[in-house]
């Protein structure tokens, strides 16, 4: 891969991890630049591998995870190891299977922290039906780390004529979204017990492979995914700049909950941009998109609601907001919660 290199920063910042553009940037011009081959996409979750199986392709997704404080109301790092890691797989349109570990321990961290955070990870992976199979561990020194680091890596398989992928968006479709957004920046940010603030709200951490196998069974799905680092703002640029179209937002429509609105006013963040674990933006074919959100509603999704349109145009985020006016969603830059995933 013959990547033009731009990357004019001298050094690495926080907010070239918060999933934006600094992050697309460190990417596309530095490891693609290096890395890329024929396989290599770094515009999905999960990356489609040259072998068949009866059962459809096989699909692999690589993830690392870290988050302080290391548990927060709905979770700890364990179990968002598990759902991050099947969440990708599942967005993607596959079924999850395996998972490999790589877990990297801060020296003087307790034994009783580690043994919960273990145990959640395998209660997730119970939960999604996938299985450990292969893991490393390493210690760091004191001070050289966060308590715990992991990397994960799944395979899957999806249906080989399952076609999805943001090349299949079309201008005319419609943006649908699973429930309320910003839940798990939230939670982890009162979790710190900064500014004084605290509360009674968990983060949406939990597989949304019920999510995304109800939704692949519904025609005209074109793409998915799950908005952690960045929000749905992220994914919505996302779309846009690899389309080369315009995404429409309808702020009235888009779900979140009065705690995470609060903190957000409280403290000037954007819940557009704050991390969700639990929740899946898909793009639909207008034709099928009450459907899909009729489905999701009868399957216990309450909050889910169409939050938007594509359509042709300039490669841009609007958000018509609740006033009635129109605003630019820009591309995020700063890193509002470094350390949330």
């Amino acid at each position: 891969m013959n990547t033009p290199r731009h990357f004019t920063d001298t050094h690495i910042a926080l907010a070239h991890g918060n999933g934006g553009r600094l992050m697309r940037e460190l990417i596309d011009t530095l490891f693609a630049h290096h890395l890329g081959n024929e396989l290599l996409d770094t515009r999905v979750d999960a990356a489609q591998l040259p072998f068949k199986v009866d059962s459809g392709e096989l699909m692999v997704t690589t993830d690392g995870f870290t988050v302080e404080p290391l548990e927060f109301p709905g979770g700890n790092i364990g179990s968002l190891a598990v759902h991050g890691t099947v969440n990708d797989l599942a967005v993607s349109g596959a079924t999850p299977l395996y998972l490999t570990l790589s877990a990297f321990i801060e020296e003087g961290l307790e034994i009783a922290l580690l043994d919960r955070v273990l145990e959640s990870m395998a209660q997730a992976c119970r939960d999604s039906h996938v299985q450990v199979v292969a893991g490393d561990t390493k210690v760091l020194r004191r001070g050289q780390g966060g308590g715990i680091y992991f990397a994960m890596t799944g395979i899957g398989v999806r249906p080989t004529d399952l076609l999805l992928g943001i090349d299949q968006i079309r201008s005319g479709d419609v943006v649908l979204l699973s429930g309320s957004v910003g839940d798990h920046g939230t939670a982890v940010l009162l979790a710190r017990e900064q500014f004084g603030l605290s509360g009674e709200l968990k983060s949406d951490s939990a597989s949304v492979l019920p999510i995304t196998q109800a939704l692949i069974q519904i025609p005209g799905l074109r793409f998915m995914r799950d908005p952690t680092r960045g929000g749905i703002a992220t994914v919505a640029h996302e779309i846009a700049y690899a389309a080369g179209l315009s995404v429409r937002l309808n702020e009235t429509r888009i779900p979140v909950l009065d705690p995470v609105r609060t903190v957000c006013d409280i403290l000037g963040y954007d819940p557009m941009y704050l991390a969700s674990e639990g929740r899946v933006v898909a793009v639909f074919d207008p034709l099928n998109a009450e459907l899909a959100l009729n489905t999701l509603q009868s399957l216990g999704y309450a909050d889910a609601a169409i939050i938007g349109t594509v359509n042709s145009g300039s490669a841009r985020v609007i958000l018509e907001t609740k006033l009635g006016g129109e605003r630019i969603l820009e591309e995020l830059e700063d890193d509002p919660l470094p350390r949330i995933c």
